[in-house]
């Protein structure tokens, strides 16, 4: 009876020194795991920024006049007769025939928006109508533009300054230049990433993640707007060891 009960004691401790053993262990290996995840979250987040200056590929042009008669169909007539001369104007001038448009003149009858005044005007009615260019031909176009004050001086009120009537340069070609340019804004920012990291006394390891920001486009400066400055930023994280 008490060989079976020492046996049974001696039994019990084993498996219990067994199971210190293997907690310990497993303790030793749950902790070089914890070790190695720290070391994998390890990670510097940089910024690569790519920059470009191109030239538009289209240019359009809303060239915006007016008119006034106390005659209506005689101010149709008149704006018919501005709308071909500006067009044979730009035709002279380099500017072919397939890049010019008409809008439909906008008529406004001053005389029923007096309102109860007594003030009369000088014209009862007013049009409004744009000639525009949209050429692929930026210099061409540009060129013409300082010239068109030859068509005021022959009696063509010009209109500026309204939203509708600005002119626009576009880039269209943002395609044959993207991939260059995010190649370029990653390569900066793996620079900055190694830089870190040798500052640092670690290993730059692969990307952990990586998100390429929006293109902008804009103009390269007021005085030049035919001149787009094209942008992007590429953000880019690492793994660091050591």
């Amino acid at each position: 009876m008490t060989k079976s009960i020492t046996k049974t004691t001696t039994a019990s401790a084993l498996l219990g020194m067994f199971i210190a053993i293997g907690l310990t262990v497993l303790g030793f290996q749950l902790a070089n795991a914890v070790i190695k995840v720290k070391q994998y979250e390890r990670s510097v987040t940089v910024k690569g920024l790519s920059e470009r200056e191109v030239m538009s590929d289209i240019v359009l042009w809303p060239i915006q006049f007016t008119a006034a008669s106390n005659d209506l169909e005689a101010l149709y007539n008149l704006a018919d007769e501005n709308s071909l001369k500006i067009k044979s104007f730009l035709i002279q001038n380099g500017v072919a025939a397939n890049e010019i448009t008409f809008s439909a003149p906008a008529i406004t009858d001053k005389s029923a928006q007096q309102w109860g005044s007594n003030d009369r005007a000088e014209f009862r009615y007013t049009a409004t109508q744009t000639v525009t260019v949209y050429s692929e031909h930026i210099e061409a176009v540009r060129a013409v533009m300082p010239q068109l004050s030859e068509l005021g001086k022959q009696g063509i009120v010009f209109t500026s300054g309204n939203y509708d009537a600005q002119i626009e340069y576009i880039y269209t070609s943002l395609n044959n230049i993207k991939p260059e340019m995010v190649e370029e804004a990653t390569r900066e920012a793996r620079v900055v990433a190694q830089k870190f990291a040798t500052d640092s006394e670690s290993q730059l390891g692969k990307i952990k993640r990586a998100s390429q920001g929006q293109f902008s486009i804009s103009d390269r400066d007021k005085n030049n707007p035919h001149i787009k400055k094209v942008r992007v930023v590429s953000t880019v994280e690492y793994y660091l060891s050591d």
